[in-house]
């Protein structure tokens, strides 16, 4: 289980005393108690649930040290990008372009898209499937260019 090995890793970095590595680590173990704890209570978080978690938090993370970037704080950015670096240990490989292209065609032609009005349903099948893979906003673009 996903949880358990960060909880595993975040002694570890305690140990190393690796300070960036405890920080993320941490943050994302607080996600994580929060996501158990709000409604229904459960014991362990789903592997899935706890990728979504990871995926947000380094897709905040990037945002942020962008942000810093353009500030000209870059002490920031890069302790920023450290973080997002160990969040992306836990996280499926990325997608290629031409990955991502090849799988967002199956999935046009699996639940028969022909048009832009067929994107909603190509959007909620390929959103499930890549969840992880790649991100929203370019999956999205995928789905676009292929059914224009």
């Amino acid at each position: 289980m996903l949880e358990q090995q960060i909880s595993k890793q975040i002694m570890e970095a305690m140990k190393a005393k690796d300070t960036v590595r405890l920080s993320a680590l941490r943050n994302i173990k607080k996600y994580i108690i929060e996501a158990k704890t709000s409604g229904t209570a459960v014991d362990t978080l789903p592997d899935a649930d706890v990728v979504k978690i990871i995926s947000k938090l380094a897709k905040q993370g990037s945002d942020s040290a962008a942000i810093y970037t353009q500030q000209n704080r870059p002490d920031l950015a890069g302790e920023e990008l450290a973080q997002v670096r160990v969040m992306q240990e836990f996280l499926p490989r990325q997608m290629t372009a031409e990955e991502l292209a090849a799988a967002v065609r199956e999935i046009i032609a699996e639940v028969g898209a022909e048009s832009m009005k067929d994107m909603g349903k190509v959007m909620g099948v390929a959103s499930k499937r890549l969840a992880g893979q790649a991100d929203g906003k370019d999956i999205s673009a995928k789905v676009k260019e292929l059914l224009a």
